[in-house]
């Protein structure tokens, strides 16, 4: 019997990043740095990039390589990843050890049908995919036929074969996030409110890899401090998913009473959404963001008309991006719930822009609509004042 000593490792395979021709190496380093960066808060781990893998093991034997797994598959630019086996060895030690894997997948209350699927990448190595397969699965049978049957087309699990310079025993692939890593899209500036949609957005930009600040109005007390801490409770969700996030939350109460004082009912909706859109512009140049992202879609509310997101845009020369403009409310929704962020969101704490929404708003306003609303106001001034306003919460 050959000695079964084998590394317990995470196996993490890449998909999109692999169709970057000569850009490759630089995806490749990010998501390696993530990753890394991802697993410092648990433990200390070796993450090593080699053939369209990563792989991850434990520099200590006692850090937990299931906890460092959900870490790996929440990271942007991973397909899947696997805890696997994986030893050195010739076809005798393959074999000894598949036995000795499969009795670790072994239900002892029933009888349970497995199958075998290899992969040959070792071509030195003397059997095909094809044979490899048969020879496991002879191997097991033998070894536990009192336990295990051959299903080939519903088995109750997948013995995985990789024979590369090392062989690799798996059997489970959980699913990870793709995208590309985050920091290889840019940086953008993320209009986060306590509702549903704009956590999803900055999702959806943070899996096209763009780095992510976030700007918060808080109206303090029309909005309570629990509204502000949904936000940040939000934000910090996203960071299992983003990475590092700040969040840079303005005080806009002052701000919010003038215009509501100023401006025509029926104009106030989209007059706040403009000073907004001003404010949050001015915020993006000083942390060098090149973009803005908005949880908007086109026609869910008054505001989000296409004459409201035109008249809205009219201030802001950075292009402003809506990664969600064509999704039904449900798809939103369905995406919030797979991230973990809807629960909070339907927290009933109002933000700003709820508190002071008009009964009647302009649903078509043009653009001499706003200008008219405008009239007086020393935006400038207001825009100023609010950059004086901010706090920052690193998450």
């Amino acid at each position: 019997m050959p000695d079964l000593q084998h590394d317990t490792v995470i196996l993490a395979r890449l998909g999109e990043i692999t169709l970057k021709g000569l850009n490759r190496g630089k995806f490749e380093r990010r998501l390696i740095e993530n990753i890394s960066r991802r697993l410092r808060r648990i433990g200390s781990f070796s993450v090593v990039q080699a053939q369209s893998r990563v792989w991850i093991e434990a520099r200590d034997n006692q850090q937990d390589l299931e906890a460092a797994l959900g870490h790996v598959v929440s990271v942007f630019g991973v397909v899947s990843a696997s805890p696997v086996w994986r030893f050195r060895g010739d076809l005798d030690m393959l074999l000894a050890q598949a036995v000795a894997f499969a009795r670790t997948q072994v239900d002892p209350a029933r009888v349970q049908s497995f199958k075998v699927e290899s992969r040959r990448g070792n071509k030195q190595f003397p059997l095909t995919s094809p044979e490899i397969s048969s020879r496991v699965g002879e191997a097991i049978m033998v070894a536990l036929s009192d336990r295990l049957r051959v299903d080939v087309h519903q088995p109750d699990f997948t013995v995985y074969v990789e024979v590369r310079d090392t062989i690799c025993l798996y059997a489970r692939v959980v699913q990870g996030p793709r995208g590309l890593p985050v920091g290889t899209g840019g940086h953008g500036l993320l209009l986060l409110s306590g509702g549903i949609d704009s956590p999803v957005a900055g999702y959806m930009m943070a899996s096209r890899g763009m780095e992510l600040d976030a700007v918060y109005f808080h109206a303090f007390p029309y909005t309570s401090d629990r509204a502000r801490e949904k936000v940040l409770a939000l934000a910090d969700i996203l960071t299992a998913y983003t990475g590092r996030l700040t969040v840079h939350i303005v005080n806009f109460t002052d701000i919010q009473i003038i215009l509501r004082d100023h401006c025509p009912p029926d104009m106030l909706t989209i007059v706040t959404r403009r000073m907004m859109m001003r404010i949050a512009a001015r915020l993006a140049e000083k942390v060098r963001a090149k973009v803005l992202v908005t949880g908007e879609s086109l026609g869910q509310v008054a505001s989000q008309t296409l004459e409201a997101l035109l008249t809205t845009d009219t201030v802001v020369a950075m292009p402003v991006f809506r990664p969600l403009i064509g999704l039904d409310k449900n798809d939103t929704v369905d995406l919030a719930r797979r991230i973990g962020t809807f629960e909070t969101s339907i927290l009933p704490y109002e933000d700003c822009c709820t508190v002071f929404v008009a009964k009647h708003p302009k649903t078509h306003p043009s653009l001499a609509d706003a200008v008219q609303a405008e009239e007086g106001l020393d935006i400038e001034g207001l825009v100023g004042q609010a950059m004086t306003l901010i706090e920052e919460v690193a998450l």
